[in-house]
């Protein structure tokens, strides 16, 4: 089987670029779930609203998995596609706007990851991810975008355009998790941890009679279809 086919065995140097990307992405993986969202300004006469879901896509491309997300109200992101990029220690976010213009986005924390108690006494995490546009047709129709955590279930998406030498707000979307509170860790979270993404683990499956986790739905169909090899993988490096 050549080595670039899509169900080659992957190298070394692969699974490597693989768990570096999964590590880097730990933080971001907040965001997997369904969403509400709230504009700042008004789009005609109301606030516009934006229901939105975010899951791993370890098919589209396993080499390079990404988190993805689909929207159909939003008025700035209807699908996305959310990566790292090791080689050059980047985020990359591909996004397509209603009106089905596809804009690539690439940058990093402009504030790092920190975890905090919060009002509910567990553990949350704040960062800012912020990624500019590296293709505009022109700097008028330049995007930066701020993923902007405020706590595990709730964040803003900060939208700004290039006007002159800088980026000015043109909207605030009020992000909100839509169902239970969504902890990043609790009691037994060791026992939790997604045996593909190393995040926290909220859906449990069995293969061969032993039960393992997996935090979204696009592990959970990962998993089933391919559990050894995933399954390797983990084994492989809890033994480091």
């Amino acid at each position: 089987m050549p080595a670039n086919h899509p169900d080659a065995p992957m190298s070394a140097t692969e699974e490597e670029h693989r768990r570096e990307l999964f590590d880097a992405m730990k933080p971001v993986q907040l965001m997997l779930g369904s969403w509400r969202g709230t504009t700042q300004k008004e789009v005609g006469d109301f606030k516009g609203l934006d229901h939105s879901s975010w899951v791993w896509d370890l098919k589209t491309d396993r080499h390079q998995p990404a988190m993805v997300t689909l929207s159909d109200a939003s008025p700035y992101i209807r699908s996305g596609r959310l990566t790292y990029l090791p080689d050059r220690k980047i985020f990359q976010l591909t996004a397509v706007d209603p009106d089905g213009v596809a804009r690539t986005l690439e940058g990093t924390y402009s504030q790092q990851p920190e975890t905090f108690t919060g009002e509910d006494r567990q553990p949350h995490t704040k960062y800012k991810l912020e990624l500019t546009q590296v293709d505009p047709p022109n700097q008028r129709d330049q995007w930066q975008l701020v993923f902007n955590q405020q706590e595990n279930n709730r964040y803003l998406l900060e939208v700004a355009k290039k006007r002159g030498a800088r980026f000015l707000r043109m909207d605030t979307v009020a992000t909100q998790r839509e169902g239970t509170s969504f902890a990043k860790s609790d009691e037994g979270y060791g026992q939790k941890e997604c045996v593909i993404s190393g995040g926290l683990g909220t859906i449990q499956l069995s293969h061969k009679g032993k039960s393992y986790w997996v935090c979204c739905t696009g592990c959970k169909a990962a998993f089933e279809e391919d559990p050894e090899t995933w399954i390797a993988a983990y084994e492989k490096k809890k033994a480091k």
